[in-house]
């Protein structure tokens, strides 16, 4: 089993479970990540996702190299567009994701890691997008994710340099939410999530999607979408759950309906 699935409540744990090769993305685990997250894009008992890697060496390094020597042309076209296709759905879900960044996250690992919503790394953790070192660009939407996360030119100088990072520059560039030890990986990730469940899970889900297909968008346009996403709550039973929850003067118990 190349991806494990995990389950602490409402909360899944996704781990690449390749620790002998740096949690690397072969065929095979690609379509079992897929299929993986296109389960959880369906299951509304899911409301937050944790992915992080096997080991304690690396997050993910990226593509598997020793894979690609082996593969034709249209072989390695096919495997890009597997990439690709997964990653934007990691990006696509509707629950918050978070990366748990737990060591190297290099090319498509790093990739990853910003196709989630928030990412944390171990203080330890090295990443960066090294494809131009290796003849190729980053293919599974490295290009365009990283300039819309910290800036065109500072984007262009990690991808045109392929430089490896510390995970205190990566936080300090805007790439990081946090930076912590080892120790206290799962913990922050779980009390984000945490954080976040405890508010009404379609409306947690409303905001991302108003969010994510927004910001790219003009404001008028933005604000149309806002209105739509607003306009998914105000049915839901969350919703009048908060409201008798405020009358009583108590904490609400949210159903996710």
């Amino acid at each position: 089993m190349n991806v494990k699935l995990e389950r602490m409540g409402h909360i899944a744990i996704v781990t690449l479970n390749r620790p002998e090769a740096l949690n690397c993305f072969n065929y095979d685990t690609l379509q079992e990540f897929g299929l993986l997250v296109e389960n959880i894009s369906t299951n509304q008992d899911i409301r937050v996702v944790i992915f992080t890697g096997a080991g304690e060496k690396a997050f993910s390094a990226g593509a598997d190299l020793k894979e690609r020597q082996h593969l034709s042309t249209a072989e390695v076209k096919r495997n890009v567009k597997k990439i690709r296709e997964v990653f934007d759905a990691v990006a696509s879900l509707p629950q918050p994701t978070i990366a748990a960044v737990n060591g190297y996250a290099f090319g498509g690992g790093f990739e990853l890691m910003i196709a989630c919503d928030f990412r944390i790394a171990v203080s330890n953790a090295k990443m960066g997008l090294t494809e131009v070192s290796w003849g190729i660009i980053p293919g599974a939407g490295g290009t365009q994710r990283l300039p819309r996360l910290i800036g065109e030119t500072k984007a262009k100088e990690l991808i045109f340099t392929a430089r490896k990072i510390t995970a205190e520059q990566a936080l300090k560039d805007g790439i990081l939410s946090y930076v912590v030890s080892k120790e206290q990986l799962l913990d922050k990730c779980l009390q984000l999530a945490e954080e976040m469940m405890s508010n009404a899970p379609i409306a947690v889900q409303q905001a991302k999607a108003a969010i994510n297909l927004g910001i790219n968008t003009d404001l008028q346009t933005g604000l149309i979408i806002e209105s739509r996403a607003y306009e998914m709550t105000i049915p839901t039973k969350d919703r009048t759950i908060a409201l008798q929850a405020f009358n009583e003067k108590r904490a609400p118990i949210f159903l996710g309906e």
